[in-house]
């Protein structure tokens, strides 16, 4: 815009204005917001705005000192904003990767990987964190063996950052107390729900830069899933992507049979909520709970994951870890490295 000023005063009667001075600022306000791409295509643009001005006015024979001096201010000032620039995007990338670590290293501390055998499963699990900023994401999930059998919890929770990370804290610790004393699944979810309950009804919980996005999308969804002895799994749903279940190379989404409504909104529930569903899980089955990140990622023509196609091609030997390693070099490539929302799945096989 400076130049374009400049080239406007330049080719008006008022071009005896000494202009150079403000022509010679636009590489250095450049470097501010566009980097030294930007920085040294706002110089070219200067340096031409200054040539077709001189040629305009026919000055190369009466101010020739004074053009190759606002060339030469140009040059100076264009090589000290890339040289500038360059420096302070490449201490802020030092400071938002060291930020990234820290943020990655917190979640992992909350999420810690589910044991290779649990019962009569094999597991694995496997989290992804958007490449966008340094926020740390609401997922979560868990896999405990106790006496009712195997269960396991994938959820989502609204939002980013330390809210939502409080948020699966919460989750998780009420998930991984109640299943050891709760005989119905539905039981668990209510204390999960429970716990986050009281802690958005805490004063002090949230700051005040949060309370708008706790207000408004302070909803969790969530599956929890029971893999007894019998050859069966049981689910609780509140409003969480189906689980998706490889029986014979074949995918199917084992939809609730009534569909409930996320944590936190449970005055939309009318009545007692349902009990589990039940669906068959035999020997030599999978099961993979996933979040909404995984199915929503989209490629540059918008289209969606094809997560249950992807399932299906993959060889029938395959262990659940190199499952999830295959889904996730898939997504990558699927979304040419672009997640725009955090993943986190759990696969299971039935052994017997």
């Amino acid at each position: 815009m400076i130049a374009l000023g400049v080239l406007g005063i330049e080719l008006s009667p008022a071009h005896d204005l000494v202009t150079g001075p403000v022509l010679t600022t636009t590489p250095a306000l450049a470097a501010l917001t566009m980097g030294p791409v930007g920085t040294l295509s706002a110089a070219a643009l200067a340096a031409s705005v200054n040539a077709t001005s001189a040629t305009y006015n026919q000055s190369w024979g009466t101010q020739t000192q004074l053009i190759i001096g606002n060339f030469l201010g140009i040059i100076v000032v264009s090589v000290a904003s890339v040289i500038l620039s360059n420096a302070v995007r490449t201490r802020r990338q030092i400071e938002l990767d060291q930020v990234r670590r820290i943020a990655v290293a917190a979640q992992e501390v909350v999420l810690r990987p589910v044991p290779e055998l649990l019962g009569p499963v094999r597991a694995a699990s496997l989290c992804l964190a958007a490449g966008t900023g340094a926020q740390i994401g609401g997922d979560l999930y868990e896999a405990v063996q106790t006496r009712y059998g195997v269960r396991l919890i994938v959820g989502d929770v609204r939002g980013k950052g330390l809210s939502a990370i409080r948020a699966v804290a919460v989750a998780l610790g009420a998930f991984r107390e109640a299943v050891h004393y709760e005989r119905e699944l539905q039981e668990v979810m209510n204390h999960c729900a429970a716990a986050l309950r009281r802690e958005a009804a805490v004063p002090g919980t949230y700051s005040q830069a949060e309370l708008p996005e706790v207000l408004l999308e302070g909803f969790t969804t969530a599956l929890i899933a029971e893999v007894p002895d019998e050859q069966v799994v049981r689910l609780v749903n509140r409003g969480h992507p189906p689980p998706l279940m490889l029986h014979r190379g074949e995918v199917q989404a084992l939809m609730p049979a009534s569909p409930l409504p996320p944590l936190g909104l449970e005055d939309l529930v009318a009545g007692p909520p349902p009990g589990a569903d039940s669906h068959p899980f035999l020997p030599g089955d999978r099961l993979l709970l996933y979040t909404d990140g995984v199915i929503e990622a989209r490629n540059r023509d918008n289209d969606f994951f094809p997560l249950p196609e992807t399932m299906e091609h993959i060889p029938a030997g395959t262990s659940p870890q190199d499952i999830l390693d295959e889904l996730h070099q898939a997504l990558i490539r699927h979304t040419e490295g672009r997640l725009t929302d955090d993943v986190a799945m759990i696969l299971i096989d039935r052994l017997a």
